[in-house]
């Protein structure tokens, strides 16, 4: 490990920054942050959530700009005054969180974005070509309100190659990717990186880091303690370097009984709300007490329809459809399930899970005003709100989940993507629920948090919940899951014990081997 301050060799770099910080008040969110970026090279930026990433790219971005330091291009000391200046520059980027109109299809999206003299010709057939051709398929009329998170995350990535950057910053471009998505986006990056192009690439995926990446920065507390060859470290040692100490080894309590059916899907059938969407087609499942049931999924194959309708957003005319702890709840709101002990965490934590514009407080009331759960209420009575429970409570998931903040009740959208997602899963956890449906649990959070949520959610199966997890990470799937199906055009396959499939068997069952109808068992 070569030293964190180092001085760059004149003119070898793209991109550098010296000694760059900015300060939100008294707050530092970067300390003096040197950072150098050869052309043809993929960079990795690590860090635990809140180590100061996303403000150092968005600085180098223009989306932000710095409280001192310099940012050099091409050996030139720039001033980026905004992103449309940074894309000039030949600088894109990749946001976590998506910017896209939900009303506009994926080709207007993608216009409006573009500079005039890429609008030009047929920009739907452009997309269509490229997206094929990088892997990342999309239908260029699609609305984007009915498209799934990962195909939202692919309109971001096409929207930004169609500019042909010279520098493409990437925040965590895997996290709602399929493995097979996600090796097909590694595949682009590196024929990009051939071509001349760098990439600095954040991600909290370290296997991935050390398969893809170059060279690795790494923050912490708004500081570079590290500059490492990603390679010739383990992801244990890159995530010590990130939290300064060993990530928490998940436990995970095998050969524990398993009780009653607590969450029971039976012939559920529910079409799609849009022309875009997918048909659940006569899904039985049963997730019982003391389990975790996984479902894996390629992006955009029934996951949110299913969720839906499990949560109660999307209600089903058959009150059998859905039983939670013995109740037909069919046509049961979400209050209504709320209130069966059960809980929900969709993929989208940011105006899904969470209102940007609300405090953490007012966000923990919305998801629990009409419960009562180990005996809290959060009314009394005639006097309205209790509002010192809610601080109380807040403080509690805080802790618990590490969640930071700038203030302690700030706006949840003041939050980095990976403390929304702890915020919004530990709120849904510090209910200990006997019911819990939770769609991608750790997108977009560091190692250390993901291995937090992942032993908060076996340590609550163990003490007798049941659990259904949807996911696209595999990796997360065969840590968590007691037994896994997979989703595939809205029909769901056979059950299966977690320790009897291989990621080559998910891998056909994703591609819709199964067969038609499947009907999952209760084994």
């Amino acid at each position: 490990m070569s030293n964190p301050q180092h001085a760059s060799e004149p003119g070898k770099y793209l991109l550098e920054v010296r000694s760059l910080s900015k300060l939100f008040g008294d707050f530092c969110a970067n300390d003096q942050i040197n950072l150098a970026i050869e052309a043809g090279k993929i960079h990795a930026l690590l860090g635990e959530n809140g180590a100061g990433k996303s403000t150092l790219v968005k600085m180098i971005y223009g989306a932000l700009q710095p409280t001192s330091g310099d940012i050099i291009w091409q050996a030139n000391t720039i001033k980026v005054d905004n992103p449309a200046a940074a894309r000039e520059l030949g600088i894109g980027m990749v946001f976590q969180h998506f910017s896209l109109f939900e009303a506009l299809t994926v080709t207007e999206n993608i216009s409006l974005a573009l500079p005039p003299q890429l609008r030009g010709g047929d920009l739907s057939q452009r997309i269509a070509e490229l997206s094929s051709n990088y892997g990342l398929p999309l239908n260029p009329d699609a609305l984007v309100a009915d498209l799934s998170v990962g195909e939202r995350q692919r309109i971001e990535i096409v929207r930004c190659l169609l500019q042909e950057p010279r520098l493409l910053i990437m925040d965590e471009p895997t996290a709602v990717l399929t493995p097979q998505e996600a090796d097909a986006l590694f595949g682009t990056l590196n024929r990009l990186t051939s071509e001349g192009c760098a990439v600095l690439y954040i991600s909290h995926r370290l296997e991935e880091v050390k398969q893809l990446c170059h060279d690795a920065t790494i923050l912490r507390h708004g500081e570079v303690v590290a500059r490492v060859d990603p390679q010739a470290e383990t992801a244990a040692t890159l995530a010590q370097h990130m939290v300064g100490s060993s990530v928490h080894e998940i436990k995970r309590q095998d050969g524990h009984d398993t009780g009653n059916n607590l969450l029971q899907l039976i012939n559920l059938n529910q079409p799609a709300d849009t022309p875009f969407g997918v048909d659940l087609l006569d899904v039985n499942l049963q997730v019982r007490s003391g389990e975790i049931v996984a479902i894996a999924g390629v992006a955009g194959n029934g996951q949110g329809e299913l969720f839906s309708a499990i949560s109660g957003e999307t209600t089903n005319a058959d009150f059998d459809a859905v039983i939670i702890d013995d109740v037909a709840c069919g046509q049961l709101s979400i209050n209504g399930r709320r209130q069966l002990s059960a809980a929900f965490v969709p993929e989208e934590r940011n105006g899904h899970g969470a209102v940007a514009d609300c405090p953490l407080t007012d966000n923990i009331l919305l998801s629990r005003h009409a419960v009562r759960d180990q005996g809290e209420a959060l009314h009394k009575g005639w006097l309205g709100i209790d509002h010192q429970h809610l601080d109380n409570i807040n403080t509690r998931i805080a802790k618990a989940y590490d969640v930071r903040s700038a203030t302690m009740d700030a706006e949840a959208g003041s939050l980095s993507g990976g403390n929304l997602q702890k915020f919004v899963v530990g709120r849904e956890l510090d209910r200990q629920p006997r019911v819990l449906v939770i769609n991608q649990p750790t997108w977009g959070v560091d190692a250390g948090a993901a291995a937090l949520i992942r032993q908060a959610l076996i340590d609550l199966s163990r003490q007798g919940s049941a659990i259904l997890v949807i996911s696209q990470d595999l990796d997360e799937i065969f840590e968590l899951a007691d037994r896994v199906a997979v989703i595939s055009r809205g029909q769901l396959s056979e059950v299966y014990a977690a320790q009897d499939l291989s990621r080559e068997q998910i891998g056909l069952l994703m591609s819709g081997a199964h067969e038609k109808p499947a009907h999952a068992t209760s084994s």
